[in-house]
């Protein structure tokens, strides 16, 4: 592998517009397309140049980076010895940069507290450093498709008939919105929504699974959770008391079924918000556009029933930022807002994401100047506001809105909770995960108590000694249905696993490993899933992955 190179200068650091110089009526032929503009993205798109192979990334999004670009600068990780090759690599540039007396122009490197979760953000042994600025993860990324030499055609998918050409079961080729067509040996998706799996006619699901279809414990409806709960006696009706005037929004009548259940839910999106208290970086939170205060009836009512703090996170970012997610009942999470996202197409997605954005810069509102909100608790958030200096292309607001769970592919090997607990073998290893399974709420309903709670969080290791291995099988989807395409972030997995594979670091490491595999099938000219698991295994060692741990 090549030697990794330093960060270029921030001021260096601009959008990539892409170097596709195709006409619309042309078709542009690689060896791999990668589809998503995400960190899976293009990690995927670097190992495939570093393998010498020729390969576009097709961008639905303007920025690269996805989360890990998008406001997700304190990493979700949870033991940082499964980091190898590019996800290694990303962290140690990330190190580099901060290395530099430059990089502390807002604030003096030895007043930086440097906690992450589980200790210390940086790791001198290893030269990583786990919180960043999310300028800081962009010019990474914008700096490797620099360095490599990568196109990106930024064009969303045609998801419609004529979007996908396919001979039996391989995709020949992809047709944009605006008309490019890509054909190409070899495609992986690496969008969080899973578009181009599900154009290809791949076997995916989207919601809980009932624990009984994979003899689990933490899937399905899970009421009766406390973390992050409501405080209990909330009144869920418009007018209190008053079942007749009608529930609060987003609220159900009940949980929908026992605990257990299936259902079509999805753990709940935010923005990862990235806030600053430093004045001269600052900008005020101003009341947003068609702002109504009924829809924050539910926090005012939480704060009146005991919640005092946490309604957002403040884990420190350098330059006196934040990464600032859900904390609590009552929080950033949109619960229930999301649930059409997967399957809908990009102006509704587009109205999804900008009423979350409504939803957030309104609850900080809200906390900030309502009348019903104590004096103390304004006062504490009052001094929080946006960075001039982050996300400045985009209104100085995070660029992506965080897709805990979208589609999840469904493969002849499906990742469930005794992987994650390694308590079944992985026979395949092409990378690991060490985050506890992590679902966030889905729903809000009436309790048996009449009162309001939420429902489906689930943040506990159940019965986990640790890292545990991803089988290769968990991003090649049935044979069947297609032999040259693998999947990132859709991976094959059960909604509780998926809680804890879902981490940018692993959907890194499983996009290089993808990339590996799809460089070897191009090579021997067979499907993804004839590769040789020990050439892929000596392929992945060779460039650094860690494929399991000495326990």
């Amino acid at each position: 592998m090549k030697s990794k190179n330093r960060i270029p200068s921030l001021r260096s650091v601009a959008i990539l517009l892409g170097c596709v110089s195709a006409c619309h009526s042309e078709t542009l032929s690689v060896d791999l397309c990668v589809y998503g503009g995400t960190s899976g993205a293009v990690v995927a798109a670097v190992q495939a140049k570093r393998m010498g192979k020729s390969v576009v990334v097709v961008s639905p999004d303007r920025f690269l980076g996805g989360m890990t670009s998008g406001g997700l600068g304190f990493t979700d990780i949870g033991d940082e010895r499964i980091l190898g090759g590019l996800s290694l690599e990303f962290f140690n540039r990330v190190h580099d940069h901060y290395q530099k007396d430059e990089a502390w122009n807002l604030q003096p490197k030895d007043t930086f507290s440097n906690k992450a979760q589980g200790g210390s953000a940086i790791n001198e042994k290893r030269k990583t450093m786990s919180l960043f600025e999310p300028k800081v993860a962009a010019a990474v990324f914008d700096g490797w498709v620099r360095q490599h030499d990568i196109p990106v055609l930024r064009s969303k998918l045609d998801r419609g008939a004529k979007g996908i050409v396919k001979d039996g079961t391989s995709i020949r080729s992809i047709r944009t919105l605006d008309g490019h067509t890509v054909a190409a040996k070899m495609f992986i998706d690496a969008s969080y929504e899973g578009d181009l799996l599900a154009l290809a006619g791949v076997a995916y699901t989207i919601g809980r699974e009932a624990n009984s279809k994979y003899g689990e414990t933490g899937n399905g409806i899970q009421p009766g959770h406390q973390s992050n709960q409501l405080p209990r006696g909330i009144d869920p009706y418009v007018i209190p008391k008053d079942p007749a005037s009608g529930l609060l929004p987003g609220v159900n009548p009940d949980a929908g079924g026992a605990k257990g259940d299936g259902d079509h839910r999805l753990q709940a999106y935010c923005y990862r918000m990235c806030l600053t208290d430093h004045p001269p970086n600052l900008i005020p939170i101003t009341k947003p556009d068609g702002y109504d205060e009924k829809h924050y009836e539910l926090v005012l009512r939480a704060v009146e029933a005991g919640q005092k703090s946490r309604f957002f996170k403040f884990s420190a970012l350098p330059n006196h930022k934040t990464d600032s997610n859900n904390d609590s009942g009552a929080s950033t999470d949109f619960i229930g807002m999301n649930y059409e996202y997967p399957e809908a197409d990009y102006a509704t997605r587009d109205k999804i994401a900008a009423a979350h954005k409504q939803w957030q810069l309104g609850l900080i509102w809200t906390l900030q100047q309502h009348p019903r909100v104590p004096e103390n608790i304004r006062q504490q958030h009052l001094k929080w506001g946006l960075p001039k200096d982050e996300f400045v292309e985009n209104g100085n607001w995070a660029h992506a809105l965080y897709i805990r769970e979208a589609r999840r592919m469904v493969s002849d090997y499906v990742v469930t909770q005794d992987v994650i607990s390694n308590k079944r073998p992985v026979t395949r290893p092409v990378g690991m995960g060490a985050y506890m399974m992590d679902s966030h709420h889905v729903q809000r309903h009436v309790s048996d108590r009449g009162d309001l709670q939420n429902e489906g969080d689930v943040q506990v290791r159940i019965g986990s000694t640790g890292p545990y291995s991803i089988d290769y099988g968990a991003i090649i989807p049935k044979k069947a249905e297609c032999g040259n395409l693998l999947a990132t972030f859709a991976v094959s997995a059960s909604h509780i696993a998926f809680g804890s594979i879902r981490m940018e670091p692993v959907f890194m490491v499983l996009s290089q490993s993808a990339a590996t595999a799809a460089v070897l099938a191009i090579e021997r000219g067979i499907p993804v899933q004839d590769v040789p698991y020990d050439v892929l295994q000596k392929r992945l060692v060779e460039d650094g992955q860690c494929l399991s741990l000495a326990r």
